[in-house]
């Protein structure tokens, strides 16, 4: 089953699709796919309502796909994730997990185009697992009851503007990563029960149909369930909460790749969970 969001910008509506690839309309179960949607049982009445064949088709052609979660909370990200990707930015594997935070006005929907910022030069795409928080997590004992905390998981593009985020800095990234369009999510929202081994997803990148990253969740540095415990004991992670869980090697930042340009296409994917698709556009 996967969860996404149909409609334009501000208007889209919540939708289920099932394993045949047919769409239904989830009006009759919730207004929304958001925080009190998933704190609420969300998921589990969808699917009861699917499997008893109390959802209306829906025709979907044509319509614009929104990111699958309306309105996160927050989103928490972490840096430097894969060792390998540490090694391209200059940087030893971390001893602790890096994070950082997005705002959730970066979030657009995964085919939604991308912009560049004005005064930016080093914008960079980055594929990534993202986590969506289902149940209230704070001051976990210890990993093993994380996954109890998760709702499912979609793609995200972690966009980031080198050069605002480490030469214009002040010490932190927050500039170079909250720009406009900087989080497309989706095309969808699996939930948590239908990914059989969250740590064995193969995530990759293209730009322009160039190759870019081709890794695997087996290499993070810091696994989904550590990163919920070790996140609970510092924040209070609640339903519609994003957790983004770093990005493998093969960026721009790495020197092997030209920064993107107005014109380009990115697209994103990750096993199992979906693939995205974004122009980029200079910023309106």
């Amino acid at each position: 089953m996967q969860l996404l969001r149909l409609g334009a910008v501000g208007s889209e509506r919540p939708v289920a699709r099932d394993d045949d690839g047919n769409l239904f309309d989830l009006s009759g179960v919730t207004g929304e796919i958001d925080g009190a949607f998933l704190a609420g049982a969300g998921i589990e009445r969808v699917a009861e309502a699917l499997a008893a064949g109390r959802l209306s088709p829906l025709a979907g052609e044509g319509l614009r796909v929104g990111a699958p979660l309306a309105a996160p909370g927050k989103i928490v990200c972490i840096g430097q994730n894969y060792a390998a990707h540490a090694a391209e930015s200059g940087s030893p594997p971390p001893d602790l997990p890096i994070v950082f935070l997005k705002t959730p006005d970066t979030v657009v929907g995964p085919y939604d185009e991308v912009h560049l910022p004005r005064g930016g030069a080093k914008t960079d795409w980055e594929v990534e697992l993202a986590v969506v928080i289902g149940r209230t997590a704070r001051y976990l004992d210890s990993p093993s009851e994380a996954a109890e905390c998760v709702a499912g998981y979609a793609v995200a593009n972690d966009v980031s503007e080198r050069a605002f985020q480490l030469e214009l800095s002040g010490g932190q990234w927050s500039k170079g990563k909250c720009c406009e369009t900087f989080f497309p999510l989706g095309p969808w929202l699996i939930p948590a029960a239908d990914v059989p081994d969250v740590q064995a997803l193969r995530l990759r990148s293209w730009v322009n149909g160039e190759a870019r990253q081709n890794s695997s969740t087996t290499d993070m540095i810091f696994g989904v369930n550590d990163l919920i415990w070790h996140l609970s004991q510092f924040m209070v992670l609640r339903p519609g909460d994003v957790i983004s869980t770093g990005t493998p090697e093969g960026v721009a930042l790495s020197g092997r790749f030209p920064y993107l340009q107005a014109g380009d296409v990115m697209e994103v994917e990750v096993e199992g969970l979906g693939r995205q698709r974004q122009r980029v556009i200079a910023a309106p």
